[in-house]
C-alpha cells in the first residue's frame, strides 16, 4: 500500500508536531513540514523572529529511551551531508511546496532533540541546538 506509515514513522511525525508546537509557542512561524527536495526531506522550515529574523531548517531527532544513546548521536556526518544537500536544493528552488517564495532572510539549520519525560505527567524533554551544521 502506498502512503502507509510505519509505527516508527508515525512516532517521528508526532515528535515533529511537538517540536513545531513548541516553536510556535515561542513566537516562530512554521512555513512547511516534510519538505521533499530531491531525494531528501526537511523536517520543518520555519521563521525565527529573532532578532535578527532568520529562515530556519529544523532537523528533529527523537528517541523513546536512551538505551541506544541520545537523539543527537543520530545526527552523524552522513545525515549532516544529506541535510546540507537538501538545504542547498531548497535554496536553489527558491519556493516552498505550496508555491510560496522563500523569504529573503539569512538561513541556518537547527537540531531539536526530543525525548520522553522522565516521569509520567512531566513534559517531554527538548534540547534546541542552533546552527547545528556549523563545524
Amino acid at each position: 500500500m502506498v502512503g502507509v506509515r510505519t509505527p516508527q514513522q508515525l512516532a517521528g511525525d508526532e515528535a515533529e508536531r511537538a517540536v513545531a508546537d513548541r516553536l510556535v509557542a515561542i513566537g516562530w512561524r512554521i512555513l512547511a513540514s516534510h519538505v521533499r527536495v530531491g531525494r531528501g526531506e526537511l523536517d520543518l522550515v520555519a521563521l525565527d523572529p529573532g532578532p535578527p529574523p532568520m529562515l530556519v531548517v529544523v532537523e528533529v531527532r527523537w528517541r523513546r529511551s536512551r538505551s541506544f544513546g541520545l537523539p543527537e548521536e543520530t545526527f552523524g556526518a552522513r545525515k549532516r551531508d544529506h541535510l546540507r544537500r537538501a538545504v542547498a536544493r531548497l535554496i536553489a528552488a527558491g519556493v516552498l511546496p505550496d508555491g510560496s517564495r522563500l523569504p529573503s532572510l539569512p538561513i541556518r539549520v537547527d537540531l531539536v532533540a526530543l525525548e520522553p519525560p522522565l516521569r509520567a505527567g512531566d513534559p517531554p524533554r527538548f534540547r534546541h541546538h542552533r546552527s547545528a551544521l556549523e563545524d
